[in-house]
């Protein structure tokens, strides 16, 4: 269904490994939607020239990117020097004992970011509390600055012993840094929390990624002119795209937060609350739990480096369209991680020559070659029998049985994913809806939800550049954090208001330095707490007794709590929020008539070894209320649904497709 315009037309940008994908708000209330095949070495080109498909007609661009995470995962980063305390300068490669692969004989840690010739020490001491023990002199960091300009570094990361409690020796050397022409972060300004090897790892992350993201932001703001640019974040927010530039530690789960948000606000329009978000792209699969409010974490490991700030709690596994098949060592059936991405893509795009998830899916008959991307894209189905022909025989299978067990790989590979989030934290999956989305989710939903016994699948519109659509109704957000370390008994609530004042004048003078009125702007509140001894905090909302909230969120979390002990406030967290327009759906039928649409055409697919035929639909001709029996195929412009045999999926008044999958 077509939408009602807000006051601004607005077009979501997401950048995804194989497809960029476009959603428009036209003036008229109307959405259209676009993919173009994305650019690996140069990002920005996709995203420019699917922008001049609206000239003149935007006022807001809403960007999801991958360019931080790309830069991570290829170890593509900017040269980066470190400046710590002296005698805390390997901090950084030190780490924590903690094995990521427990039983390995012979881990291997990824590289520091930073090599140690390029970290530095300089002569100064904070103390837990604050105070100055030793005075930095400004000369030492001028001269340590000038070494660093010498080695042709002009990136800086600064986090020196206890500047999350007292900034002034980090805020001199960022002075002096700006003054020589050098580009700093700064962890009292990125992550002014305690703990001292996330934190520097966390600003190092800022600080090699920043020259790369202020210059692809600078490009898209040169060439958008006037137009008015923000970015995805990574905990579901938009930020401004300059301060996206300067703090792009927020940007690295930018593309898979706008398909949470999405599923958040179109599953709420119909009553629904707990979701599985199943984004399956071209690379990847993101899968993420939605329980009356997304999932956050502030731990996260992206290509082995932690990095602490708020992101939406998402599991990506190496599962999407292009992800290549192949023989393993021992004679089995692989599929994934690794991809064929955009170039040269799957054998069917007419370059690729090792079979992908997509081609097992055509070669199954699940996919329409006449209206691939609504047929402005043409594919090539001959081509790939030779190629699927030899991989069954390595496998002594027949072709069929080889492009079913590729699908049936694949579907468990994901199937893993979504425990993790769900049934490993205590979730039941029979209790959630799984919102199906991204190019190639509807192929593989219905045979993912009976594997896991969820008994409802929800194909918004538009699936396939949903994340895109995300960008466009996600509201404005900045999150602040303080680290105070204090009893909870001993904290006076005048104490605690007055450092919340402090970061919320702090946030809201950065958004309002980039053009947001001030006076839109909301306040959330909450504090991490533990108990005396623990190593761990909870987050819970600020509360006129915030102790007896921590105890009621211990012992929800973990089934027990102890009021008699003592409670420590860890961080102060504020979450400064300004709402956006949403688009409003137009009023449509509650509860449409039912109606049984008649198909554009008919088709046999493969399915648990025998050829069965198949309805093929067309999804823009299906009103509110059509019924469609499985086994069908739904085609719209950016994806296609396979309804097996067993389910059925109706059309409701928004347009979802809501599949009973039997």
């Amino acid at each position: 269904m077509p939408y009602e315009p807000d006051h601004t037309r607005v077009v979501g940008v997401d950048t995804g490994g194989t497809f960029t994908d476009f959603v428009f708000m036209e003036k008229s209330g109307a959405v259209r939607v676009d993919k173009r095949p994305s650019n690996p070495a140069d990002p920005a080109v996709p995203v420019l020239e699917g922008l001049a498909l609206f000239p003149g007609a935007t006022h807001r661009v809403v960007h999801g990117t991958t360019v931080a995470t790309n830069a991570l995962l290829e170890h593509k980063t900017a040269p980066v020097a470190l400046i710590t305390t002296a005698g805390f300068e390997d901090v950084l490669e030190i780490g924590r004992q903690n094995r990521p692969v427990l039983y390995a004989a012979h881990p291997r840690k990824p590289p520091p970011l930073v090599p140690r010739r390029l970290r530095f020490g300089v002569t100064e001491r904070i103390l837990y509390d604050g105070t100055v023990r030793t005075s930095l002199e400004p000369a030492e960091a001028e001269d340590v600055l000038t070494r660093i300009k010498d080695l042709g570094v002009g990136s800086v990361a600064v986090c020196l012993l206890h500047s999350y409690v007292n900034p002034i020796h980090e805020e001199t050397i960022g002075e002096i840094a700006r003054r020589m022409g050098l580009v700093v972060s700064l962890s009292c300004r990125v992550l002014p929390e305690f703990r001292e090897y996330e934190r520097t790892a966390t600003v190092v992350v800022n600080a090699c990624l920043r020259p790369i993201m202020e210059g692809y932001i600078g490009r898209l703001e040169q060439d958008l002119g006037k137009v008015r640019l923000s970015v995805m974040q990574s905990a579901g927010g938009i930020i401004p795209a300059r301060m996206a530039a300067r703090l792009p530690v927020h940007t690295v789960l930018s593309g898979p937060a706008g398909g949470v948000i999405a599923s958040a606000y179109q599953a709420s329009l119909i009553g629904l609350d707990r979701l599985i978000t199943f984004d399956m792209g071209g690379t990847s699969t993101d899968v993420s739990l939605y329980d009356g409010g997304p999932s956050l974490t502030g731990d996260k490991l992206i290509a082995g480096y932690p990095i602490r700030v708020p992101v939406v709690d998402i599991h990506t596994v190496g599962a999407g369209g292009g992800s290549i098949a192949y023989r393993d060592e021992g004679g089995g059936l692989k599929v994934g991680p690794v991809s064929a991405g955009a170039d040269p893509g799957p054998v069917c795009y007419g370059k690729g020559e090792s079979v992908t998830v997509t081609d097992a899916n055509l070669f199954l008959g699940r996919l329409e070659p006449s209206f691939f991307l609504g047929g402005r894209m043409r594919v090539y189905p001959d081509r790939v029998r030779g190629p699927m022909e030899a991989l069954a025989r390595s496998l002594a299978l027949n072709p069929s049985a080889t492009a079913e067990g590729i699908v049936t790989v694949v579907n468990s590979v994901m199937e893993r994913a979504v425990r993790v989030i769900s049934i490993q934290q205590g979730r039941d999956p029979r209790d959630f809806t799984l919102v199906s989305f991204g190019g190639a989710g509807g192929l593989h939903a219905v045979e993912l939800a009976r594997a896991l016994s969820i008994p409802r699948v929800m194909v918004p519109k538009n699936a396939g550049v949903f994340s895109a659509f995300g960008m466009s109704v996600a509201d404005v957000i900045r999150d602040v954090s303080r680290t105070i370390l204090t009893s909870a008994q001993d904290a006076s609530e005048t104490e605690i208001n007055a450092v919340f004042n402090e970061m919320a004048l702090s946030g809201s003078r950065d958004l309002i330095d980039e053009g947001i009125d001030g006076r839109e702007i909301q306040v959330l509140k909450s504090m991490d707490m533990r108990y005396e001894g623990q190593s761990y905090e909870i987050n819970a909302p600020l509360s006129r007794d915030p102790v007896a909230a921590f105890h009621g969120a211990h012992e929800n979390l973990y089934g027990y709590a102890r009021p008699e002990s003592v409670v420590e406030i860890v961080t102060l967290r504020i979450r400064l929020i300004v709402t956006v327009p949403k688009p409003v759906q137009r009023d449509g039928p509650r509860e449409p008539a039912e109606s049984r649409p008649r198909p554009m055409s008919t088709g046999r697919v493969i399915h648990r070894g025998r050829e069965v035929p198949v309805h093929v639909y067309d999804r823009e001709n299906l009103p509110p209320g059509s019924v469609c029996e499985g086994p069908a195929l739904i085609c719209e412009s950016s994806s296609t649904t396979f309804l097996p045999p067993g389910s059925q999926g109706m059309v409701d008044a928004l347009g979802n497709i809501m599949i009973r999958v039997g």
